[in-house]
C-alpha cells in the first residue's frame, strides 16, 4: 500500500522540480533546437530511462554508496563531465567539417541539412542522466522522504515513487520540446542557422559538463 497523502505531496514536489530549469532541461532544449522535435522526444525518453536506472540503483543501494564514498562520487562525476564534453566537442567539430564542405562547394546553393547523428540521442540522454551523481543523490535523498514505514515494504515504496517521477516528468519535458521546436523553426528557415544552432548546442553540452563538476 501507498499513503495517498504522500503521493499528492510527492507529485506536487515533483512538478516543481520538473518545471524548474536545470541541466536536463538545457540538454533537452539543445537537442530540440539542433535536431528537431524527434530528437527532443528521444531525449525525453532517454531521461525517463535514466530515471528508471537510478530507481534501480536506489533500491539496491548503489546511490547510497555514492553518497557515502567521495571517491565513487568523484569517479561518476568526472565520467559524466567527460561524456558531456565529448558530445559537445564532437558536435562543434562536425559543424567545422560542414563549414569546410560548404566552402569547397562555393557557388552551389544548397539548402543546409544537418549531418549530426540523431539515432543515438536517446542513449546520450540516458547516459547523461545516469552519469550525473547529483541525480543519484536526488533519488536517494528526496524519494525516501515519502516512504511510510508503517505501510508496505520500504523497497516497494522506493520503487513506486522512483518510477513515478520519470513518468510524471515526461509530459512536462514534452511541453518544453513543443515550445522549443516552435522557436527553433524560425532559425531553421534561415540560411546557415543550423550551423550556429549546432555550435551553440555543443557549447551548452560543454557548459553542462562544467556545471556537473561544481
Amino acid at each position: 500500500m501507498i499513503n495517498p497523502d504522500f503521493v499528492v505531496s510527492f507529485l506536487l514536489a515533483s512538478f516543481l522540480m520538473a518545471v524548474a530549469p536545470g541541466p536536463s532541461n538545457a540538454f533537452l532544449m539543445a537537442q530540440t533546437f539542433a535536431n528537431g522535435r524527434a530528437a527532443g522526444m528521444q531525449s525525453a525518453f532517454g531521461f525517463a530511462l535514466g530515471g528508471v536506472v537510478h530507481t534501480f540503483f536506489a533500491v539496491i543501494g548503489l546511490s547510497a554508496v555514492l553518497k557515502a564514498s567521495a571517491t565513487a562520487y568523484s569517479a561518476v562525476q568526472y565520467a559524466g563531465a567527460a561524456y558531456l564534453c565529448y558530445l559537445g566537442f564532437m558536435m562543434i567539430k562536425d559543424t567545422l567539417k560542414r563549414t569546410t564542405s560548404t566552402t569547397d562547394c562555393a557557388g552551389k546553393e544548397k539548402p543546409h541539412i544537418s549531418t549530426s547523428k540523431k539515432s543515438n540521442v536517446m542513449f546520450q540522454a540516458m547516459m547523461t542522466e545516469v552519469l550525473n551523481p547529483k541525480v543519484a543523490l536526488f533519488f536517494i535523498a528526496f524519494i525516501p522522504q515519502f516512504v511510510d514505514p508503517t505501510l508496505s515494504s520500504a523497497t516497494f515504496q522506493l520503487a513506486f515513487f522512483g518510477l513515478l517521477y520519470p513518468i510524471f516528468a515526461f509530459p512536462i519535458d514534452c511541453t518544453y520540446i513543443y515550445f522549443g521546436d516552435r522557436i527553433a523553426q524560425f532559425f531553421r528557415n534561415h540560411p546557415n542557422s543550423q550551423l550556429w544552432i549546432d555550435r551553440v548546442t555543443g557549447i551548452v553540452f560543454i557548459a553542462l559538463a562544467i556545471n556537473l563538476l561544481y
